[in-house]
């Protein structure tokens, strides 16, 4: 039995979700606790319930990654380069923090509007879950992206861990408030019977989140992974063997489970050693780690890697030579850190901190 399936059939998780209790640890935990404490029936009575007749066709025969791509909304998986581009790492759940960085990259006024003009934006995932803000987070960064396209800039949301476990039913890290903020979701109907293995006070968050419902979809409109110029985004890391599989491959096949046109990747997301969920790079990396970036930046192309995920309370910082950026700075009111954004212009990299 796979680890995955192992995830999907834990009687961990059950009694998680009926008691309403949350786990520890940073961004989702480490992989002993995901082991131990388990996603997941959640997630195997959305993938079951689900599961009418076409659905199972779609799932045995699954799109190509190019009709993916061009049916899923999503950017392309490479973009130009651009004269000014700022990432923005882990936010969960904090509005005000949320705001608050995007002000200090000169994205948004006070009334939360987008005056960036040809800004452009990388949100390397974690929206989700430690605090109640979500919904809103949401909200703003959907909000923005669209006023951003109108004035030749771009706002790129990638999906982390949080993201794919939420839409995976993993709903462990989620506030109370979070659970509330989700139970009135146009569009979701809380009678739904694949939310019924649930309890009530998560129904709503449950069937938001699950792939082919509101949030799914929205999920889908994203990448995992996001080339811009020459420098690459995303959550946890690109390591080679995901190159070689195709990193065009890894965003197209998670779109479709996220729209529910498609099984969940197992490498995407509950591989320790994922996009979404390696720390390979960000968790003091040695010679060796430095040496697999270089191969992983080679095959991409790119010059340089910018990840979240690993929180670093102390600041943005860079290791491997400048190859890596390290953007999770702790940020939301949960780990008490500090906004800071990472702004590249050209081949110059320096961090935002508020004066």
């Amino acid at each position: 039995m796979s680890r995955y399936a192992a995830l999907l059939n834990s009687p961990a998780l059950a009694l998680v979700l009926a008691s309403g209790l949350g786990l520890g640890g940073a961004c989702g935990g480490d992989t002993s606790q995901r082991s131990a404490a388990a996603p997941a029936p959640a997630v195997k009575t959305a993938a079951s319930a689900a599961a009418d007749a076409g659905q199972e066709q779609r799932r045995a025969t699954p799109p190509s990654a190019a009709a993916v791509v061009a049916d899923s909304g999503a950017p392309p998986t490479r973009a130009p380069a651009a004269a000014r581009v700022v990432a923005i790492g882990d936010v969960h759940g904090d509005l005000e923090a949320t705001r608050t960085v995007l002000r200090l990259a000169g994205a948004i006024d006070d009334t939360d509007a987008w005056i960036g003009g040809e800004l452009v934006v990388v949100q390397t995932g974690d929206q989700l879950d430690r605090g109640d803000g979500e919904r809103e987070i949401l909200d703003l960064l959907q909000k923005i992206r669209d006023e951003a396209k109108k004035t030749g800039g771009a706002v790129y949301i990638l999906n982390g861990n949080h993201e794919l476990m939420n839409a995976a039913g993993d709903l462990r890290y989620v506030t109370a408030g979070g659970m509330l903020d989700f139970t009135d979701v146009p569009g979701v109907d809380i009678n739904d019977p694949r939310g019924q293995s649930v309890a009530p006070q998560m129904r709503g968050r449950f069937l938001s989140f699950m792939p082919g419902s509101v949030y799914g979809r929205r999920f889908a409109e994203r990448n995992v992974i996001q080339v811009v110029g020459d420098t690459v985004f995303v959550h946890g890391g690109v390591l080679p063997e995901h190159v070689r599989y195709g990193i065009e491959r890894i965003n197209a096949e998670t779109q479709a489970w996220l729209r529910g046109e498609g099984p969940p990747p197992e490498s995407v997301v509950a591989d320790d050693q994922s996009p979404v969920w390696t720390r390979r790079y960000s968790d003091n990396p040695g010679p060796g780690d430095c040496a697999v970036l270089g191969e992983a930046l080679a095959a991409i192309p790119a010059k340089r890697m910018v990840v979240g995920h690993t929180v670093h309370t102390e600041g943005i910082s860079s290791a491997c030579d400048d190859k890596v950026w390290l953007i999770d700075v702790g940020m939301a009111s949960y780990y008490g850190g500090h906004p800071e954004a990472l702004e590249i212009v050209g081949d110059q990299v320096r961090v935002l901190r508020p004066e």
